[in-house]
């Protein structure tokens, strides 16, 4: 393989991975901006103990 086809196969793995997380961060903060579902599992967590 020679390095530019490795190169950009590289930079496409972590465009990939930064997207993937980014997505991840907004979704959390989504959940983290309805109080009430973040009650509920709470409490639904801790009825498990």
């Amino acid at each position: 393989m020679s390095a530019p086809q490795r190169n950009w196969r590289s930079r496409l793995a972590s465009g990939l991975a930064m997207a993937l997380a980014a997505t991840v961060l907004v979704l959390v903060f989504g959940l983290y901006s309805r109080p009430d579902f973040m009650l509920q599992m709470a409490n639904e967590l801790w009825s498990c103990f």
